[in-house]
C-alpha cells in the first residue's frame, strides 16, 4: 500500500505544474484587464482562482480523456516524472515572461514517455491536439474581430456616457474573467492532472456533501495549485500579454478575454459537444488548448480589426519562438529525467506490456 507521504511526493510535481499554469496561462484571463488597470490584481486573483477550481472539478473529464489516448502513463514514478519535465519547462519560460503553453509542454512530455518506454502513440489523438495549436490561435483571433466590430457597432448606434460605459466595461470584464476561469480550469487541468488519471491512487469521495470521483478529486487538487500560482506568480506575463504586444483600451480587453474564453470552453463542454453531434453538425474535439495562444490570438484579432499598426511584432516573434521551443524542450528533459529517475534513483516509471 502507498503511504501518504510518498503518495504526496508523486503528486508534487502535478501540483507544481497547476503552480506554473496559474502563473503563466491562468494569468491570461484577467491580464487584459489588469494590464489596463479596470481590475485590481488582487480582485482579478481571488475571482480567478475560485472558478478555476470550480471548472477543474465540474467540467475537466473532456479534455483529459483526448490527452490520455495521446500516452497512457501506467506507473506513478513515470507520471510523476512526466509532470516534472512539463513543469520545469514552463517555470522556466515563465521567468523569462514568454506565454507559453502548457498543454505543448505536458504533450511534448508525454511524448518523451513514449520514446522512453517504447510505448506506441495515438497518432489520431495527437493530430487532433496539434490541428488546435493552430486553430486555437486563429479561432480566437476570428471571435475577436468580430466581436470588435460588434462593439463598435453597438457603442456608434447606442449613445452611452463616458462613465457609464466605464462602469459596464468594468462589470463586463470581471464577468467575463470569471468565465473565463472556470473555462481555463475545465480545459487546463487535464495538463496538471491529466496523467495521473489512469492510475489514479484515489477513490470515490465526498466533499461537503458531494460526490466525487477519484478524477475529481485529483481536478480538486490541481485546481487549488492553480489557484495558488494566480494569486503568488502571475503579474510578469500580464505585463507581456497585456500591454507590452499591442495597446488595449478597456473595451478591447473586455473583447480579447471573452474571445479567449469562448475557445476554451468550446474546446471543453462535453454538452456542447453532445448537442452539435445531436444535430448533425460538426463539433470540435475537446482537448486541452493553450491559454496563452487563445489570448495572443485574441489579441492580435483586436490589432488586426485596427488595422494593424502598432502590433509589435519582436514580441509576438519572441512568443511564437516559445511556443515552438516548449513541446521539443519538454520531450527532451521528460527522457532525460526519466532516464535518471529509472538507472539513478531506481523507480520504475513505466511498466512492460
Amino acid at each position: 500500500m502507498t503511504s501518504p507521504l510518498y503518495l504526496v511526493f508523486l503528486l508534487s510535481s502535478g501540483l507544481f505544474l497547476g503552480w506554473s499554469l496559474g502563473a503563466n496561462d491562468a494569468a491570461n484571463i484577467f491580464g487584459t484587464a489588469v494590464g489596463t488597470k479596470m481590475v485590481k490584481f488582487n480582485t482579478a486573483a481571488v475571482i480567478a482562482s475560485i472558478f478555476v477550481i470550480v471548472g477543474a472539478v465540474a467540467g475537466g473529464s473532456g479534455a483529459t480523456e483526448t490527452l490520455g489516448k495521446l500516452g497512457s502513463i501506467n506507473a506513478l514514478p513515470g507520471a510523476f516524472t512526466v509532470a516534472l519535465a512539463a513543469a520545469v519547462t514552463i517555470s522556466w519560460m515563465c521567468r523569462i515572461k514568454l506565454p507559453v503553453s502548457t498543454s505543448q509542454g505536458i504533450v511534448g512530455a508525454i511524448l518523451g514517455w513514449n520514446f522512453y518506454a517504447h510505448m506506441p502513440t495515438d497518432y489520431e489523438a495527437l493530430s487532433k491536439i496539434l490541428s488546435t495549436w493552430i486553430l486555437c490561435p486563429l479561432l480566437s483571433a476570428l471571435f475577436a474581430v468580430a466581436l470588435y466590430f460588434l462593439a463598435k457597432f453597438v457603442m456608434n448606434s447606442l449613445p452611452i456616457s463616458i462613465i457609464r460605459l466605464d462602469s459596464y466595461t468594468r462589470a463586463g470584464l470581471i464577468i467575463v474573467g470569471a468565465f473565463g476561469a472556470y473555462s481555463l480550469g475545465a480545459n487546463n487541468i487535464a495538463n496538471v492532472m491529466g496523467v495521473f488519471v489512469p492510475i489514479s491512487p484515489f477513490g470515490g469521495s465526498m466533499l461537503f456533501g458531494m460526490s466525487l470521483s477519484s478524477a475529481q478529486l485529483l481536478f480538486l487538487l490541481g485546481g487549488i495549485a492553480i489557484a495558488v500560482g494566480i494569486i503568488t506568480f502571475s503579474k510578469g506575463v500580464m505585463e507581456t500579454v497585456g500591454t507590452d504586444l499591442f495597446n488595449l483600451s478597456p473595451m478591447a480587453a473586455l473583447i480579447a478575454v471573452l474571445s479567449h474564453s469562448l475557445v476554451l470552453f468550446i474546446f471543453a463542454s462535453e454538452a456542447l459537444k453532445t448537442w452539435l453531434t445531436s444535430l448533425g453538425l460538426p463539433s470540435f474535439p475537446l482537448v486541452p488548448v493553450s491559454s496563452s495562444q487563445a489570448v495572443v490570438g485574441a489579441v492580435l484579432g483586436i490589432g488586426i480589426a485596427r488595422g494593424g499598426r502598432n502590433i509589435k511584432l519582436g514580441v509576438l516573434g519572441k512568443i511564437a519562438l516559445g511556443w515552438i521551443a516548449t513541446p521539443i524542450v519538454a520531450g527532451v528533459t521528460s527522457y532525460i529525467l526519466l532516464f535518471l529517475m529509472q538507472n539513478i534513483f531506481m523507480f520504475e516509471v513505466f511498466r512492460a506490456t
